[in-house]
């Protein structure tokens, strides 16, 4: 599976991105997909993950209420819509699969992972 990440950038706190994981090579809809991001001398954390059917979720803490993750397995992708963003929210996205299928918060569960995306907030 190779994955893509796009739709990063540099946006103003209280603003939003959509960021897109477009997969090619095989298709997802049997694999949980998760969101992960790594800040400057950070280690890298999880942000969200998806059930391979998109009926289960799992979010992070820091992004509860803020953050949604959703899927399209007809288009092969996955998406993370981030709102009220936060000069904390200011790292490198990755999106991964994982082939257990439920969306797990470790990044070691994870067979594939994207090349990342850069998301700036600024103050």
């Amino acid at each position: 599976v190779q994955l893509q990440a796009s739709g990063g950038g540099l946006v103003q706190a209280g603003g939003s991105l959509r960021l897109s994981c477009a997969a090619s090579g095989q298709r997802i809809s049997r694999y949980g997909m998760g969101w992960f991001r790594q800040a400057p001398g950070k280690e890298r954390e999880f942000v969200a993950g998806i059930s391979f059917s998109g009926g289960s979720t799992r979010y992070a803490d820091s992004v509860k209420g803020r953050f949604t993750i959703s899927r399209d397995n007809a288009k092969n992708t996955v998406y993370l819509q981030m709102n009220s963003l936060k000069p904390e929210d200011t790292a490198v996205y990755y999106c991964a699969a994982e082939r257990y299928g439920s969306g797990q918060a470790a990044p070691s569960s994870y067979d594939y992972w994207g090349q990342g995306t850069q998301v700036t907030v600024s103050s």
